[in-house]
């Protein structure tokens, strides 16, 4: 049988170009986020300091855009739905559908009021500045939140069509933590240098494989499985989430977005570090003293400011680097860089505001997506999709939530592209009403407009259920009838009320009004007499 670390080692071999292309771009940006698996623990003294902030800046930036647009704060990223083939059954009664709809949105603000609560915003931010330099990053949800695993600590295996097959990760654990029998470090031992390179932490791998459509995953420490450490997952439910970038068809990995600009980097590099380096010397000044001079140069050495000294001012000259030409050249050149770098990610359009709104995090979408081309459906695919069931199978097992059928509720990711496709139809819906008004007139657009149809449809492009929400067309044309009889009513009653003030009314006028009252009025009863 095959050891976790064996089958790491073989799998390193194709993680080697991608790893080495990762570290190259996290150098020029930020040098901490990937570094080499040759090295047991990072050392932060050895990493090369830039020359310019751009690509961190670029990288930090791109990051927090990313995560505004699948997280958005304060708003659901999902919405619970019937399927399409239990919603005729439920439809029926409309009672029973908003009951349903009410008990989603409960739920939905439960799950995200328990992602608000974690740490999952922190540990997702940092992978997407993994996926951003080195286009891959993996995510554990575990009982205790998420872990992210940079590419130098995993391996994995996919097929042809791109679905993981196989999950191998590295980490270095102290031996106290462990609760496993490990065996004490020989000195000058060839196996204890394999094994570990720090005495007091091992090397620990984790197999994750899919087996009988199950993941199975176990804990290895010296190719022995650590007891308690085995478990499963549903396929669909899995706790591993394997991100990427861009995809590459037949590769086991993506590639970043400091990959595509990786040439204009090094070239802002390049420049950036002859500016410093020429601007430093430029800025350099020193007195030649011609050797024939009377004048000493301990004397012009050892003057102050403002002093009097005898000598000859030809005998004295200050060098001076004639490279202003050259200095501009290369100025301009970075500039030019530099403009293009921050627009291909995304810093030219900063708004400086306390609270984001709707309309600005759609706006931020739209902005991704004709700029990145299509990363939105890949995070759906590999990490929204995946995020929201697992979180949701956690949840139901621990009963912070009630336990939804599988059968008959779904969940729908509402974030990234789905909530562009619905912006885009709204705009356009506004823009045909619009258009028909200001063209036509109001009242070409009340004659020729449904008013109820175009309520609806916008509601839909929104995501928002009418449900019990907007008035029926026989509700409407049941108030209307009220609303007839209401004023038919009023109608009589001003007729009869101009009627009384008129002197065919009035009983002192007309003496015919008086007789007609007098004949219909009832005798008066007497009293008895005693």
């Amino acid at each position: 049988m095959t050891t976790a670390r064996e089958r790491y080692n073989q799998l390193s071999r194709d993680r080697r170009q991608f790893l080495d292309k990762a570290v190259d771009c996290s150098e020029l940006t930020l040098p901490y986020l990937i570094q080499d698996d040759t090295s047991s623990k990072p050392n932060h003294e050895s990493l090369t300091i830039p020359w310019q902030s751009v690509g961190a800046k670029c990288v930090v930036t791109l990051a927090a855009k990313l995560m505004l647009a699948i997280l958005p704060p304060q708003t659901s990223f999902f919405k619970l739905q019937v399927k399409e083939d239990k919603l005729g059954e439920i439809s029926n009664d409309p009672k029973i559908r908003g009951e349903l709809d009410l008990s989603f949105s409960k739920i939905e603000k439960m799950i995200m009021d328990y992602i608000a609560a974690s740490n999952d915003r922190v540990t997702i931010h940092q992978a997407l500045k993994h996926l951003i330099v080195g286009g891959n990053a993996l995510l554990f949800m575990g009982k205790d939140g998420i872990k992210s695993f940079p590419l130098s600590r995993y391996v994995v295996n996919r097929d042809g069509n791109g679905n993981v097959l196989e999950i191998v990760t590295k980490e270095l654990i102290s031996r106290k933590v462990l609760e496993f029998d490990i065996p004490e470090p020989v000195p000058n031992s060839v196996v204890d240098e394999s094994q570990n390179s720090d005495k007091d932490d091992v090397e620990v791998f984790t197999y994750v494989k899919l087996v009988d459509g199950r993941w199975q995953w176990h804990q290895e420490v010296f190719n022995k499985i650590i007891s308690g450490s085995k478990s499963t997952a549903p396929k669909n439910a899995s706790p591993w989430l394997v991100l990427r970038f861009n995809t590459v068809d037949g590769e086991d990995y993506g590639r970043g977005r400091v990959e595509e600009f990786l040439g204009d980097l090094k070239t802002l590099e390049g420049l950036s570090q002859a500016l410093v380096e020429g601007s430093a010397a430029a800025a350099k000044v020193i007195f030649l003293v011609s050797p024939s001079s009377t004048t000493k140069p301990q004397t012009i050495a050892k003057a102050g400011n403002g002093a009097i000294v005898q000598g000859r001012a030809e005998d004295v000259q200050v060098v001076q680097v004639g490279k202003t030409a050259d200095f501009a050249t290369a100025a301009n050149m970075t500039q030019t860089i530099e403009k293009r770098l921050l627009e291909a990610f995304l810093v030219m359009n900063i708004r400086q505001a306390e609270r984001v709104t709707a309309e600005e995090v759609r706006l931020t979408q739209l902005e991704l997506e004709q700029q990145l081309g299509g990363i939105f459906s890949l995070l759906t695919v590999e990490f929204l999709l995946p995020y929201l069931n697992r979180t949701l199978l956690v949840l139901q097992r621990s009963n912070q939530i009630p336990k939804l059928p599988k059968d008959i509720v779904k969940p729908t990711i509402v974030a990234g592209i789905n909530a562009l496709g619905r912006g885009q139809d709204r705009e356009s819906l506004t823009a045909f009403i619009g258009t028909i008004a200001q063209t036509l007139g109001p009242e070409a657009l009340m004659k020729y407009v449904q008013p109820l149809e175009a309520i609806k449809r916008l509601a839909a492009s929104q995501g928002i259920d009418v449900l019990n929400l907007i008035k029926t067309q026989d509700q409407l044309d049941q108030e209307m009838q009220q609303q007839q009889q209401q004023m038919q009513q009023k109608s009589l009653l001003d007729q009869a009320g101009q009627l009384a003030g008129t002197p065919l009314m009035d009983p002192q006028k007309n003496p015919a009004l008086m007789e007609g009252m007098t004949e219909e009025a009832p005798e008066e009863e007497l009293p008895p007499e005693e």
